[in-house]
């Protein structure tokens, strides 16, 4: 996957987090958080869900983001 996705995970981070995910935007809908920003290629993918995997966090989805691509 490349490209402009949203990953979204159970929970609210807060904002600090955004450089810990490779400048990733930090939104929220409800309980859940949402990661939006381009990815470089898989491995930049899957650096940011090994991170979502580290901190113990529930994912939900990993979708391209329609709006922006």
């Amino acid at each position: 996957m490349k490209g402009k996705v949203k990953i979204k995970i159970q929970g609210c981070l807060d904002s600090k987090w955004q450089d810990w995910f490779e400048g990733m935007e930090i939104s929220h809908e409800e309980d859940k958080t949402v990661l939006s920003g381009n990815i470089r290629d898989e491995s930049n993918l899957h650096g940011i869900l090994n991170k979502i995997r580290d901190l113990n966090l529930k994912l939900i989805s990993v979708n391209p983001d329609p709006e922006n691509n």
